[in-house]
């Protein structure tokens, strides 16, 4: 399961936590992932991720989105990841909580 995979690749990668749920209570810093699509050409899958890095400011989660991106461009290194695309990278601050957070979406091919 791909989102294992990633899972364990970030954790090693990004010193604040990687969650797929968002935390009780919440936490000052931590990265949210989540799979938006996936598919399947010729026996090969893809699936796209969203990428979110929480931070108390935007600043720092402009810091934490840049750490998150060179830890997913290395997930090529990991077995079972034949491609890393980053598709989106941009400010994706939550107005109605005022939570500041960026986001990044990237197209993975995995088998």
């Amino acid at each position: 399961m791909i989102e294992i995979v990633i899972m364990e690749h970030l954790k090693t990668k990004i010193s604040v936590p990687v969650l797929m749920e968002k935390p009780e209570p919440l936490l000052s810093e931590y990265v949210l992932f989540e799979k938006t699509s996936g598919g399947k050409a010729n026996q090969l899958l893809s699936s796209t991720f969203a990428f979110q890095s929480y931070a108390p400011s935007l600043y720092k989660a402009a810091l934490l989105n840049e750490k998150v991106k060179l830890a997913v461009d290395s997930l090529i290194e990991t077995p079972g990841v034949s491609g890393v695309q980053i598709n989106s990278d941009y400010n994706f601050t939550d107005t109605s909580t005022k939570e500041y957070r960026y986001q990044a979406v990237y197209d993975i091919n995995h088998y």
